[in-house]
């Protein structure tokens, strides 16, 4: 598989409308891959709070279909990153998609996860209440967002649900760099999955944007990763690897599912 991940820099003064134009040259300008990947929020700007409620779209909608061309010209599968849906019941959801080769509609991902730290994630969306994985022609595919990836149980369960890729749109800060690099690689090799994490770059307001996309197979291998700025990322993949891994160290079989959890005992007072 040749995968490419656009680590894209959302500039809040950029015209949003521009942005979706100037992706999809750089979208429709790659050539012979099989997965394109983009950031968590890149349409709308992450830190764009502000404007969460006017820039949030139905699922699908017009931002959706524009991708879904580009899945089409390019005959490949599309992680849309995430984009600001507007729900039904008019809540707002930070929702991924994975598009395939034919402008099918293949998963979608409501973030489970919101953003309460120095930030209005949390406030203003709503969160999803379930994963999923989906085959494809790449195999297995799941798919987690940014700040997902501090909570390890929700990849065990992708992972009992069939993955063997996990794709992570993030829009993860310089700040806590150290961790993102550190978390994108644990959750590999615990998982002996390929993790495709997609970073947001640049500055947007007073937040700067860590990159640092990396494809990472099941071993804690980098096998491509980006720098700080924008940058289309273009990584081959062996996926053969999360197959033979999992023969060669079959760590996963090696899980005690019969254990109750250790809860803190009552303080009874000194014995």
């Amino acid at each position: 598989m040749k995968a490419a991940l656009l680590q894209l820099a959302s500039p809040l003064e950029e015209d949003w409308r521009h942005r979706i134009d100037r992706v999809g040259e750089l979208v429709t300008g790659l050539t012979d891959v099989d997965l394109v990947v983009l950031p968590e929020l890149w349409a709308a700007g992450y830190f764009a709070f502000d404007r969460y409620e006017d820039l949030a779209q139905p699922v699908p909608g017009p931002l959706v279909e524009t991708i879904r061309g580009w899945a089409l010209s390019l005959g490949a599968h599309v992680q849309v990153g995430s984009i600001l849906e507007r729900g039904p019941s008019g809540r707002l959801h930070n929702t991924a998609l994975l598009i395939g080769p034919s402008g099918e509609d293949l998963l979608e991902y409501r973030k489970i996860h919101v953003f309460g730290y120095q930030s209005l994630e949390a406030t203003l969306l709503t969160p999803g209440t379930r994963t999923d994985v989906v085959r494809t022609d790449l195999g297995g595919v799941g798919i987690s967002t940014c700040y997902d990836l501090r909570f390890p149980e929700l990849y065990r369960g992708l992972v009992d649900a069939g993955a063997e890729i996990v794709v992570v749109p993030a829009a993860w800060p310089m700040a806590r760099l150290g961790h993102w690099r550190l978390l994108t690689r644990a959750r590999a090799v615990e998982n002996q999955v390929l993790l495709l994490a997609c970073n947001a770059a640049g500055r947007q307001g007073e937040v700067e944007l860590a990159g640092h996309s990396a494809v990472i197979d099941p071993w804690g291998r980098v096998l491509g990763e980006a720098g700080a700025d924008e940058e289309v990322l273009v990584v081959d993949i062996d996926l053969e690897v999360v197959s033979r891994t999992r023969k060669e160290f079959p760590v996963l079989e090696d899980r005690r599912l019969d254990l109750s959890s250790n809860r803190p005992r009552e303080d009874h007072g000194a014995r």
